[in-house]
C-alpha cells in the first residue's frame, strides 16, 4: 500500500455551539484527485481551514509524508508543502502574471528583483503546465479561469506536494473547465495529491479518483470514484434514501402551469443599457416564474439589474402594476415590491461583519428608513422565524453570517427579502456554489412562492435548473434576447442550447 501523503485522524473542531468536525478521518494519496464532499455545513471548510492552519484543531492529528505536524497558519502549511487555490482568486489584478506567480519570493539580484530572471521562470512554469500566457501582460487582462490557473501555477511553484482546490468550477463555462482539468490531470501525472472541492457532481466524476463524503461534522465514508452512482452519493450526503431521484439538484422536473392571463405586474419595453444589454421586452406576472438561460456573458445578470434599478436604462420603459415608472435607485425598486438577490452574496448581499438577525431585517428596516428603527424584540421574532422556516444552520441569531456555509449565508440573503413582502422577486444564480440538498430547498421554496402568488425572475447557468422551475425562459446570447419559450413540458436543454447557439428559437 502506498502511504498517504497526508492524513488527519479523529480530527475535532469545535466553535460556539457548535461542533463543525466529530473524530473526522481522512487521506490523500500522491498522484490522486481526491473529492471532499458533503452538503453546506458537512464541514468541508472547516476541515480544510484545519489543514492549511486557518483554524487550530481542537483534537486529533495532522499527518503529512509519516510524521505528525501541528499546524500553526497558513504559511507553515505552505512550507510543509499544502497550498490552496480558493473559488475567490486572491491574486492582485493590478500586478503582471509573473509578479502574481513571485510575489514576496522575487527573485533578487544584488539586492534588487530580475526582473528578466522572473519572467523567464514565470514563462517556464506556464509552458510546464501547457498554458498559453503572456506572463509580462496585467493579471486583470485575463478571465478569472486564466486568473485561477495563474493561482495554481504559483501554488505548484511553492513546491506544493498537497493543492487544494476550493469550488475552482463555479464562474467558469465548460471551454475554461476543460482546460482546468486538463492542467489537474498534468499535476497529478506528476505526483502531486490535488484535493477538490466542488458541488457539480458530473465534474467529480470526471476528474476524480477517489472521494471522501461528510454529514453534519462526520465522516460518512471513503469511496472509490466508480463504488457509488450519483443517486447513491447523494442519498450518502444527506442521510436519506432517493428513490426516483432521476435528476440531481430537485426531483423529476414538475408540469409547469402558466397564471391566467391579466395584466403583468412588471412590464419592460425596449428596455436598454448601451454596452451591458439590447432593447428586450420582458412581461412578468404575479404566480409566474419566468427564467433567464444563456451562457456567461450573454447579459442574464445586465438584464436584471434593469429591473431593479441597480444600473439605469439608457431607453425603454418599465411599467409596475400597469404605470410606467423609472427605477433611479435600487431604493425605488424596493418601494415598488422588487427584491434582487445578487449572484455575488459576499460583496452585492450580506454583511459579513454582521450577525444573522441584522442581514435578515437589514432591506426592510431600508424600507422604513432609519427614523422608524425596528424594536429589537420585532427584530428577533423575524429573524427566529426565518430562521426555522428556512431551516437555517446554526440557528443562533446572534452569529456572524461571514461563519455561515454558502448555502446557509444564501437563505439568509432570501430571508432578507421575503419578510419585505416582495411582489417580485429577482434571484441571479441563487444555487451557485452549495450543495445539492440545499439547492433543493431553494428550488422548493422559489416554487412555492410562486404558488403563493409572488412573481420570480430566476437566472442560473444550469439549464435542468431553470427548466424545472420556470414557466417560460427567456434566452439571451451575445446581450440580446433572443427568444422566449413556453416551457409546456416539452422544451429540453438542448432545443435551449440549440437556440443559444442559433440565436433564435429551434
Amino acid at each position: 500500500m502506498q502511504q498517504p501523503v497526508l492524513e488527519v485522524r479523529g480530527i475535532r473542531k469545535e466553535f460556539p455551539g457548535v461542533v463543525a468536525l466529530d473524530g473526522v478521518d481522512f487521506r490523500l494519496f500522491p498522484g490522486e484527485v481526491h473529492a471532499l464532499i458533503g452538503e453546506n455545513g458537512a464541514g468541508k471548510s472547516t476541515l480544510i481551514k484545519v489543514l492549511t492552519g486557518v483554524h487550530p484543531a481542537d483534537g486529533g492529528e495532522v499527518v503529512l509524508a509519516g510524521s505528525q505536524v501541528w499546524i500553526a497558519g497558513p504559511l507553515q502549511a505552505q512550507q510543509a508543502g499544502i497550498s490552496t487555490v480558493y473559488q475567490e482568486v486572491n491574486l492582485c489584478p493590478n500586478l503582471s502574471v509573473a509578479e502574481n506567480i513571485f510575489i514576496g519570493r522575487e527573485p533578487r539580484r544584488f539586492g534588487l528583483i530580475n526582473w528578466a530572471a522572473m519572467r523567464r521562470r514565470a514563462a517556464e512554469l506556464v509552458r510546464e503546465l501547457d498554458l498559453d500566457i503572456d506572463v509580462s501582460a496585467p493579471l486583470n487582462s485575463y478571465s478569472i479561469a486564466v486568473q485561477q490557473l495563474v493561482a495554481i501555477v504559483r501554488a505548484v511553484d511553492v513546491s506544493a506536494k498537497v493543492l487544494i482546490l476550493d469550488e475552482p468550477t463555479s464562474s467558469l463555462d465548460r471551454d475554461e473547465v476543460r482546460q482546468l482539468f486538463a492542467v489537474i490531470r498534468r499535476l497529478r501525472d506528476q505526483g502531486v495529491a490535488i484535493l477538490f472541492v466542488s458541488h457539480f457532481l458530473d465534474q467529480i466524476y470526471e476528474i476524480c479518483d477517489r472521494m471522501t463524503v461528510l454529514r453534519n461534522g462526520r465522516l460518512e465514508g471513503e469511496y472509490l470514484i466508480g463504488e457509488l452512482n450519483q443517486v447513491q452519493l447523494v442519498s450518502r450526503m444527506i442521510g436519506a434514501e432517493l428513490a426516483g431521484l432521476d435528476q440531481l439538484g430537485g426531483g423529476k422536473r414538475r408540469e409547469r402551469t402558466a397564471p391566467a392571463g391579466g395584466t403583468a405586474f412588471l412590464q419592460a419595453d425596449g428596455l436598454t443599457r448601451r454596452g451591458a444589454v439590447d432593447p428586450y421586452d420582458l412581461a412578468i406576472r404575479s404566480g409566474e416564474v419566468i427564467g433567464l438561460a444563456g451562457l456567461l456573458g450573454s447579459g442574464r445578470t445586465e438584464a436584471a439589474r434593469l429591473l431593479f434599478g441597480a444600473d439605469q436604462s439608457d431607453g425603454g420603459t418599465l411599467r409596475i402594476e400597469g404605470a410606467e415608472t423609472v427605477l433611479r435607485s435600487p431604493r425605488d425598486a424596493i418601494a415598488h415590491g422588487i427584491a434582487f438577490c445578487s449572484e455575488n452574496r459576499k460583496t452585492e448581499g450580506l454583511v459579513g461583519e454582521l450577525t444573522v438577525r441584522e442581514n435578515i431585517v437589514l432591506a426592510l428596516q431600508a424600507a422604513r428608513g432609519w427614523l422608524r428603527p425596528l424594536s429589537r424584540t420585532a427584530q428577533d421574532a423575524y429573524a427566529l422565524r426565518w430562521i426555522r422556516a428556512l431551516d437555517i444552520r446554526p440557528g443562533n441569531p446572534e452569529a456572524l453570517v461571514r461563519n455561515l456555509s454558502g448555502g446557509n449565508q444564501q437563505k439568509v440573503l432570501l430571508a432578507r427579502w421575503l419578510i419585505t413582502d416582495s411582489k417580485l422577486l429577482i434571484l441571479d444564480e441563487p444555487t451557485r456554489g452549495i450543495d445539492i440538498g440545499a439547492k433543493a430547498e431553494i428550488q422548493k421554496l422559489v416554487a412555492n412562492l410562486a404558488e403563493d402568488g409572488m412573481a420570480v425572475l430566476f437566472i442560473s447557468a444550469e439549464l435542468e435548473e431553470v427548466l424545472r422551475l420556470s414557466h417560460r425562459v427567456g434566452v439571451l446570447r451575445d446581450h440580446r434576447m433572443v427568444a422566449q419559450l413556453d416551457n409546456d413540458g416539452e422544451l429540453t436543454p438542448e432545443r435551449v442550447m440549440a437556440t443559444i447557439a442559433s440565436g433564435a428559437d429551434q
